[in-house]
């Protein structure tokens, strides 16, 4: 009956030489595979350890030293920064249109913030950062990056703005610029001496009258009475140029705007004060404006008398002399410039302001309608006490 089982091991014939040899060599093999992978493995952690080491060790040493740049190679997710207000005072300026990863470049330029991503996480979390002013600031090396970010948003720059309103004539701007700014007077006249270096063009004939923009200037500690000059005389080119004025009529153009100016109230009347003084050109009238005679002669409008009007000795009278004043006679703003160059239609030849507080002008086409409104001018005066 044993034939119907398997046989027992004891009954079970040998395998054969070769086969045994060749299991014991997989096994073998399977072995030393294993071995090596776990050296592999140990051998990876460690050279990726060291790597991660070096790369944070040294990324957060150096990366103030090359502009903020971030060698941490992912390894370091906090970038470096500087703890306290700082150390020594240093000024800095915030380029026009600056985003925060570019201020953060200036500033880990100059040693004030560690790195560029400290400062850029803090320009991040900071409401109002964006707001942040272009301009010169004092800081300090070695601030925090929070710190830092605060003190650009208080707006302390070391800048100076000084504002010239529009009518200013020359002498005004220069006592008003020296009374905000460190210029003397002196080196503002010293610079206007020399037309050359403030840019000032050979029409204008060595006088800056009408080509000093009147608008808010920002001085930097590094300007010179030369530099402000100059930018006020660029900005007058700028708006010259964006309104089509070519060359040849820049300085027609600047005198006729410093007469509007120096006489309108409100823009409608700019523009029909631009024609009326076209019409009046074309015809050769004189143009009989009060302000270029007070300016002539260093006196205010409200005291002028029927003598000053008629002084042919004076060369800036445009009652005595048809055609315009030899220059400009103060600096016009933009409004007075557009006049000029887009006048209002119509064949107006005189105009009076009838109410010296509220500037209400009328204009005319004759001259019996414009001796009206000057006797209500008159009447006003009168009755204000001006008489």
């Amino acid at each position: 009956m044993t034939d119907l089982f398997e046989p027992s091991t004891a009954e079970r014939p040998a395998p054969p030489p070769s086969r045994v040899r060749s299991a014991a060599s997989k096994r073998a093999a399977r072995k030393r595979r294993r071995r090596r992978q776990q050296r592999t493995a140990v051998i990876l952690v460690l050279v990726l350890g060291l790597i991660g080491a070096g790369a944070y060790f040294f990324g957060d040493r150096i990366s103030s030293s090359l502009g903020g740049l971030d060698l941490s190679f992912g390894f370091n997710s906090a970038p470096a920064d500087y703890e306290g207000p700082g150390v020594d005072p240093v000024q800095v300026v915030i380029p026009e249109g600056a985003t925060g990863t570019m201020m953060g470049t200036v500033l880990a330029e100059a040693d004030v913030v560690a790195s560029v991503g400290a400062f850029t996480q803090a320009f991040e979390s900071s409401p109002g950062a964006a707001g942040i002013q272009p301009g010169t600031y004092e800081l300090h090396t070695q601030m925090s990056a929070q710190g830092a970010v605060q003190a650009l948003l208080t707006n302390e720059k070391v800048e100076t703005n000084v504002t010239i309103p529009e009518g200013y004539t020359v002498d005004q701007i220069i006592d008003r610029v020296a009374s905000v700014t460190e210029f003397s007077q002196e080196e503002l006249e010293e610079a206007l001496a020399d037309p050359k270096a403030i840019g000032l063009p050979k029409v204008a004939d060595g006088s800056a009258e009408g080509w000093l923009f009147p608008k808010t200037y920002s001085v930097q500690p590094d300007d010179t009475a030369v530099d402000l000059l100059a930018t006020m005389i660029d900005q007058t080119k700028a708006e010259l140029d964006s309104l089509g004025v070519d060359n040849g009529h820049r300085q027609d153009v600047l005198t006729k705007a410093s007469l509007i100016e120096r006489e309108a109230k409100t823009d409608e009347h700019r523009a029909k004060m631009a024609r009326a003084i076209e019409n009046r050109l074309e015809r050769e009238i004189p143009l009989g404006i009060d302000a270029s005679t007070a300016y002539g002669i260093d006196k205010p409008g409200t005291e002028l008398t029927h003598a000053d009007n008629q002084d042919l000795s004076n060369p800036y009278s445009l009652y005595a002399r048809t055609g315009l004043p030899p220059a400009p006679i103060a600096n016009p703003g933009t409004a007075s410039v557009e006049a000029v160059v887009n006048p209002a239609d119509g064949d107006w030849i005189f105009w009076v302001t009838v109410n010296l507080e509220t500037g209400e002008t009328k204009f005319s086409e004759t001259r019996e309608e414009h001796e009206r409104y000057v006797q209500e001018l008159r009447a006003w005066e009168e009755e204000n006490g001006y008489r």
